[in-house]
């Protein structure tokens, strides 16, 4: 299965959807826990749906189980943490949560991973793409810049 992932910051409208568009997903999967910040501009939880609906014809699904902990979040970014301490503290949640077993491979497959970062380096959609591939086997994961 592919899993493509996204982020919005550092891109326009324009070409957010055009990426998306062009790159085959079948569903646009919000992973951030915050979907409603007034920083999000076109990318709030119902503008993002509706776009996705009408510009790419894809369907949106939040899944907030794949996002951080509002405490990982503010010491990794409000207190200026490590991102290797953020990563395996994450990569912990993920674990201790079991998504493997809990999302359903019908949820991601084929689908877009969505959080904020415009690179995937220091963003947790990259670490849930990688953590699915290393669970499931037959994840083949795109980046979309």
């Amino acid at each position: 299965m592919k899993l493509f992932t996204i982020g919005f910051t550092k891109k326009s409208a324009r070409r957010f959807f055009e990426l998306l568009r062009s790159s085959g997903a079948r569903r646009l999967v919000d992973v951030r826990l915050n979907n409603v910040s007034q920083l999000a501009g076109f990318a709030k939880k119902d503008d993002l749906a509706y776009f996705a609906k009408e510009v790419c014809g894809i369907d949106y699904l939040h899944v907030p189980a794949l996002a951080p902990t509002q405490e990982m979040l503010d010491r990794y970014k409000k207190e200026g943490g490590d991102w290797l301490d953020y990563e395996r503290q994450f990569l912990d949640l993920m674990r201790q949560r079991r998504i493997e077993e809990k999302i359903s491979k019908e949820v991601v497959a084929d689908g877009c991973l969505l959080c904020s970062e415009d690179k995937p380096h220091h963003c947790h959609r990259r670490l849930v793409a990688e953590y699915l591939k290393e669970r499931w086997g037959d994840v083949d994961i795109v980046h979309l810049t």
